[in-house]
């Protein structure tokens, strides 16, 4: 697996006299040794890209990969623990399903989250159901993850972005594959059951899936049941393509998923219903308009049903229903260019998206009122950007340019929801328009195998729905209701980036770090004057634009093979965030760490892992943070192949949190405790 380094970090810069110079630094440390203008393009093709990068890849094999990567995961995990074991992502849990990643300690506002590169936006006011939630892995061949201003390619983003690029066959010799698979897991009674049936040809292929997943209450490490952590889930998936000639192809794909009885035990209510539609069609073509090549146009739409209500909770101080809409369709179109040591690319995107969500409350009292109110006003956006990355090869060195912009708009369709926020905001427009830019440079430098990337960039976002048009969105964490503000400006980060990766011996040590200066930070405040609008909530948050915010990470990581099967890993991170008023920010990492052995033969497999964290003592009460306790936990698992003619047979038993221990992270929501031990067992059988 390419395996990198996670949330980097580098100063906390005060003012624009320091930012100068710390860029002036950056620059000479970009190009140390020759200068720049010394060096001479050389012509670039794929084996003359230094391997080091600041992205990452996390692989989901299918289950006739190899055992070397299947013994890293579950085969049958859920995509929330594939991405939860990255060293770029962590991921906020609100409960056992629909866990929301963050990169860089940044959440889904601040991240551009795609689907085989189409948007996607989650349904849910409260982020019930990030886009993660609406694929499964069994549609997915690996996960790209990008930080900062490298994910500009996906579309505005401030912390970066994740791309889910589902499994396609592809065009090869003709063969038919199917596969059936099925797990159990102790703790929460998990039951998963799959089908997998693949045919491909010169000219054809057609990739499907199907799979199903259904868990009880989850076990804490104390021996507590986690009530209303339960879920269900169904996924199918459909992928085909037809050659037309050798330079020409059509691909369509389709998923289906849908989740039902969706428990939440960190918040007040639990979802009966989440849905999604998602299909594309696409054109590949090998050459384009002279020397263009590598050409794909794909256009794309996927619509969103989400239903909250809290019909299971036996308690409640008065009865809600919280559905939400979200339609979203879009199209992308680029391409490549190659002239001597100059390799391009050209993208044009655009999306168009609904948002609406409404929320009814029924008193208790049969003879009272419901009342209603739109807490998304049916919010209209309007998005179009240019993308062009230049990638310029020298001898011992790669230089990649890229820069992005986009118009924006936006319109506030609902009257009845723009009268409510005129409450607010009298003089507030029912359309507003705004303009975003990012452009990053990269330096990658190899001086006796030690490799070296450093880089500068900027971008900037535009508030998301919440945040600008949410009404009396309740945050449990905090206990506040939320109030969105259409006069926000856009939020702006200066992001520099640093690393470096050290070779020796049958192995690999490096450090990396990077630094946000974020302009016009946008987080909610606290105002007085404002009455609450959820019964038992301590007051009422407006999104506000901060000064700034500085956020830096540091990473060192360490790969090494200590015989030809044994292999160790090993990671130390550390994170911090604050304000222009040394206010700590919420959902800002302390000390991680995690370490593991693995051990392959090619029919056999096993690995032992330890993760953990020091006490979170860098929290803010005034966002519902508090201390969290130190922790580790200790994890094994065992696999074995077995051959049946051509058919193949993966088994595959582990242990997680071995020692039952009961802990808590700093993103558990309301520090609803971690599940306890779980043993699991996982059967595949290939039919080549």
């Amino acid at each position: 697996m390419d395996y990198f380094f996670k949330r980097p970090v580098f100063w906390v810069f005060k003012g624009p006299k320091t930012i100068n110079m710390a860029l002036l630094v950056l620059c000479c440390l970009s190009f140390h040794g020759k200068g720049i203008g010394q060096e001479v393009p050389v012509p670039l093709d794929q084996d003359s890209i230094l391997p080091i990068n600041l992205a990452e890849v996390i692989v989901i094999a299918p289950i006739y990969k190899d055992m070397e990567h299947r013994s890293y995961q579950k085969p049958l995990a859920t995509l929330d623990g594939y991405l939860e074991s990255s060293q770029k992502v962590s991921m906020i849990k609100r409960g056992a399903y629909a866990w929301e990643p963050m990169i860089n300690d940044m959440a889904s506002e601040r991240l551009s989250v795609t689907i085989d590169g189409m948007r996607i936006f989650g349904a849910c006011t409260d982020r019930m159901d990030p886009v993660t939630s609406y694929v499964d892995v069994s549609n997915l061949s690996n996960v790209h993850v990008a930080s900062g201003q490298q994910g500009a390619k996906m579309g505005n983003a401030i912390g970066g972005a994740l791309d889910m690029r589902l499994e396609k066959s592809g065009f090869v010799q003709t063969y038919w594959k199917s596969a059936v698979e099925t797990g159990f897991e102790s703790n929460n009674n998990a039951r998963i059951y799959g089908y997998e049936l693949n045919y491909a040809s010169d000219n054809f292929y057609v990739d499907s899936d199907i799979i199903y997943r259904d868990a009880d209450n989850y076990i804490s490490g104390d021996g507590q049941e986690v009530a209303y952590s339960q879920f269900t889930k169904y996924n199918v998936s459909l992928n085909t393509g037809v050659k037309f000639s050798e330079s020409q192809k059509l691909l369509a794909s389709f998923i289906f998923d849908e989740a039902k009885d969706v428990g939440y035990p960190a918040l007040p209510m639990d979802v009966s219903l989440a849905r999604a539609f998602i299909g594309s069609l696409s054109w590949v073509q090998d050459t384009f308009l002279g020397d263009l090549y590598e050409w794909e146009t794909k256009i794309y739409a996927n619509s969103i049903t989400h239903i909250m209500d809290d019909s299971q909770r036996p308690d409640v101080p008065i009865r809600m229903d919280m559905p939400g809409w979200s339609d979203t369709y879009g199209f992308y179109s680029q391409a490549r260019l190659q002239s001597g040591g100059h390799k391009w690319l050209f993208k044009w995107d655009g999306f168009y998206n609904k948002s609406l969500a409404e929320m009814t409350m029924y008193p208790n009292n049969p003879n009272e009122a419901s009342m209603f109110m739109l807490t998304w006003p049916d919010v209209r956006t309007l998005n179009t950007g240019l993308f062009a990355e230049n990638t310029i090869a020298f001898e011992n060195s790669v230089l990649i340019i890229a820069g992005r912009i986009s118009a924006q708009g936006t319109n506030v369709a609902n009257q009845f929801g723009r009268n409510s926020l005129r409450i607010f905001y009298p003089s507030m427009e029912q359309t507003q328009a705004r303009f975003l830019k990012s452009l990053s440079t990269e330096y990658r430098y190899t001086f006796k195998n030690v490799e070296l990337v450093n880089g500068v960039s900027y971008g900037d976002r535009a508030p998301s729905v919440s945040e600008a048009f949410g009404f009396y969105l309740f945050n449990s964490f905090d206990n506040h209701d939320y109030i969105g503000d259409p006069n926000l400006k856009n939020e702006g980060a200066l992001e520099l980036t640093s690393k470096i990766s050290l070779p020796f011996k049958n192995g690999k040590i490096g450090a990396e770090g990077n630094f946000f200066h974020t302009q016009n930070y946008i987080l909610g405040e606290i105002d007085p004057t404002l009455s609450t609008m959820t019964i038992g909530a301590d007051g009422v948050k407006i999104y506000r634009n901060l000064e700034y915010a500085n956020l830096y990470n540091v990473s060192i990581n360490g790969v090494w093979d200590m015989s030809k099967n044994l292999k160790y890993n090993g990671l130390v991170s550390y994170h911090r965030g604050v304000d222009q008023d040394s206010r700590n920010l919420p959902f800002i990492s302390p000390l991680t760490y995690s370490t593991s052995f693995l051990y392959s033969l090619p029919k056999f497999s096993a690995s032992l892992s330890l993760r953990g964290a020091a006490d979170q003592v860098n929290f803010n009460s005034e966002f519902g943070e508090d201390r969290t306790s130190a922790y580790n936990v200790v994890s094994l698992s065992v696999a074995k192949t077995f051959f049946i003619s051509d058919d193949r047979l993966d088994a595959q038993v582990g242990v997680e949190n071995l020692f039952d221990t009961y802990y808590s992270t700093y993103t558990d929501w309301n520090n609803i405790p971690r599940m306890g031990r779980n043993i699991y067992l996982t059967l595949s059988y290939a039919i080549n």
